[in-house]
């Protein structure tokens, strides 16, 4: 017999998709601002007649940005930020969480070790000496001061370890019973089983890789060597009018400031609002799951 929805359930769940999808608008029309502006002619968007839809729609501002060696290069140092940062980061995630997850009957020193971990999330050495200790080591202006500190967030850590923890411990022993040593157990049992915490942490770091702009401004000396965001921020915090400019004429006519900018900060964030979509679905399990012990 099928359920029937008294009236006040309805209203209630009418209301709640009602305020759901206004609140919904409301986070996008930042971004559906920006988009209509950079579709927008330099003179509409200069004199504010862009809201929510383009005015003179022209396609300028990506003709302009694509045209930039600058924005490429900066577009190709995030890309190798992302790949390298994120595999290494997951790699070394996966290989710490895992000990950290056995009983202290297995792992003598197992609390002490997660402790020393949590103790990294509450104190920071600070500013300075996370500076001279990676130019110490002859990292500043190289892809790999951006990828080595930050290559292990013990948040990410902790996550995965206690969605190791859930997992039914009769699998690691079949796996002992049968032979298998812990790299065995480790990569054919424990990271296929756990996708939904690894897709979350994958997330995490990919996000915050391609999102971080400050160490690339602190790290890097070249302009040639910025990454994405700290380019971004040169031009549209600091106002370095020399990555606006063109030499075609034409194109200047139907540009501004505002469209290219616009242009810009969307092809940045084009790439992350691909990749999360596909991603969602182990979001919310991951973090529930791996949030459940210790």
């Amino acid at each position: 017999m099928p359920y029937k929805l008294s009236l006040g359930r309805r209203l209630f769940l009418g209301a709640n998709l009602i305020f759901l999808a206004a609140t919904s608008f409301i986070c996008l029309m930042p971004l559906i601002h920006i988009l209509a502006v950079s579709f927008s002619s330099g003179a509409a968007a200069s004199a504010g007649k862009v809201v929510l839809w383009p005015v003179d729609f022209t396609t300028a501002a990506y003709d302009n940005v694509f045209g930039k060696p600058e924005y490429l290069r900066a577009f190709w140092v995030t890309i190798q930020r992302v790949v390298l940062g994120t595999a290494i980061s997951m790699f070394l995630t996966i290989m710490t969480a895992y000990p950290l997850s056995k009983e202290t009957g297995q792992f003598r020193l197992r609390t002490l070790y997660v402790w020393v971990f949590v103790f990294t999330i509450l104190f920071s050495g600070g500013l300075i000496p996370w500076y001279m200790t990676i130019k110490a080591l002859g990292l500043i202006n190289t892809i790999w001061a951006l990828v080595l500190p930050g290559a292990l967030a013990v948040f990410n850590v902790i996550l995965l370890l206690n969605f190791y923890r859930g997992l039914p411990k009769e699998l690691e022993e079949s796996s002992r019973i049968d032979g298998a040593g812990h790299f065995v157990t480790l990569w054919t049992i424990y990271v296929p089983l756990s996708m939904p915490a690894l897709a979350t942490t994958g997330l995490f770091t990919m996000v915050g890789h391609w999102n971080s702009w400050l160490d690339g401004m602190l790290l890097m000396n070249e302009p040639d060597n910025y990454p994405l965001q700290t380019f971004l921020q040169t031009i549209i915090i600091n106002l370095d009018f020399r990555f606006l400019k063109t030499e075609n004429a034409e194109l200047m006519i139907k540009l501004s400031d505002r469209t290219s900018k616009a242009a810009q900060i969307f092809v940045a964030a084009f790439p992350i609002l691909i990749v999360y979509p596909f991603l969602q679905r182990f979001f919310i399990k991951g973090i529930v799951m791996g949030s459940v012990k210790e």
